[in-house]
């Protein structure tokens, strides 16, 4: 999730549970350790300059819940050692700091990013996406409440604010599980019909709402992608077919980096030539045909594709223009048929 969000949230927890003379110190505390995972980056980037490696380390051991109490611990022990406020209620600070920090990668794999909670164990990144990295109605009460309780100090309307800011961000992202559920059931019938029961898929949520979903199928021949509002569309799901150069990802699949990526993304990834290279783009992040990871792996010669070091393109987008239509689309169904993929439709693996 964004910084404000994870800030708010730490925020608003380690409130919560340190004593109300405290209040004030919670909050900050909270905040700090609330984005303290996020400055992973830095030296991750300072480290490589290769692309796929600073994508696939971030929420990695800065986000792994087999590392991140040993950290919460180490900070508790070295503030309980200098006195002050953590030695005067050391327990209710030990719970207000592993409480900070854990929920920052928890919350982060409610994100389709991907959230390697396990880390150093190689298990696939967990990514449950069922809410976008930005959401106003899940961060807008946790941010209440922490102005709330910093106001009210002591007062004792302060621990309830907490406690419900809390409580309706949870309920929201429980919310926010439902609806992907819907979207998926609504997607089953549609993906049968095309043969494609089976495929692997995903479902996302469109930006800052949990309302319209988008859903990607993997096929023979590429992919599959149609949308769904939850709040509009009451007639059948319809999806559109697209290609993916599955011919050259074969060729390139044992590739480190390409590897590396079809591990971090699930293979949720289309193939493409642009100017005599191969271009890979997750599929879990934009929209056809704007996705914010793309990655030139390998240049074709003459004895076919070789690999090169990797490379993030970027080119013009018009995904924030599409933000306009987003909105509408969310109450509106489609009155004409959107192109239906047909059964023999497209895996880029």
């Amino acid at each position: 999730m964004d910084s404000l969000t994870q800030i708010v949230l730490g925020a608003a927890l380690s409130a919560a549970i340190a004593p109300a003379g405290h209040r004030r110190a919670a909050l900050l505390a909270g905040a700090a350790l609330g984005t303290l995972p996020d400055l992973d980056v830095i030296p991750v980037n300072l480290l490589t300059d290769d692309p796929v490696a600073r994508m696939t380390w971030h929420r990695s051991l800065s986000h792994s819940l087999l590392v991140l109490p040993f950290v919460a611990w180490a900070v508790w022990a070295w503030f309980r050692r200098r006195g002050g406020r953590v030695a005067q209620s050391p327990r209710r600070w030990f719970w207000a700091m592993q409480a900070a920090l854990l929920t920052h990668p928890i919350l982060d794999a409610f994100t389709v990013y991907g959230t390697q909670l396990l880390w150093p164990l190689t298990v696939r990144p967990v990514m449950w996406s069922s809410i976008f990295i930005i959401d106003p109605l899940y961060t807008v009460w946790l941010l209440a409440a922490c102005i709330w309780a910093w106001f009210a100090r002591v007062k004792a309307s302060a621990q309830p604010a907490l406690l419900l800011g809390l409580a309706l961000s949870t309920l929201y992202l429980g919310g926010s599980l439902w609806a992907k559920q819907r979207a998926e059931r609504a997607a089953q019938p549609a993906l049968l019909a095309m043969g494609l029961a089976d495929a692997p898929r995903f479902s996302v949520p469109m930006p800052f709402n949990i309302l319209l979903w988008r859903v990607v199928a993997m096929t023979p021949q590429g992919y599959v992608e149609g949308e769904r509002s939850l709040y509009a569309d009451r007639g059948p799901m319809r999806f559109q077919a697209y290609r993916s150069d599955v011919d050259a990802y074969r060729q390139v699949a044992a590739y480190p980096a390409v590897a590396r990526l079809a591990w971090f993304n699930h293979g949720f990834m289309k193939a493409e030539q642009r100017d005599g290279q191969l271009v890979l783009s997750d599929l879990r992040m934009g929209l056809e045909p704007d996705y914010n990871f793309r990655f030139v792996v390998a240049r074709r010669g003459a004895d076919g594709w070789s690999e090169v070091p990797a490379q993030q393109l970027q080119w013009p987008w018009q995904a924030a223009d599409r933000l306009p239509a987003m909105w509408t689309r969310i109450w509106n169904e489609p009155s004409a048929a959107v192109g239906t993929a047909d059964a023999g439709a497209p895996s880029a693996q």
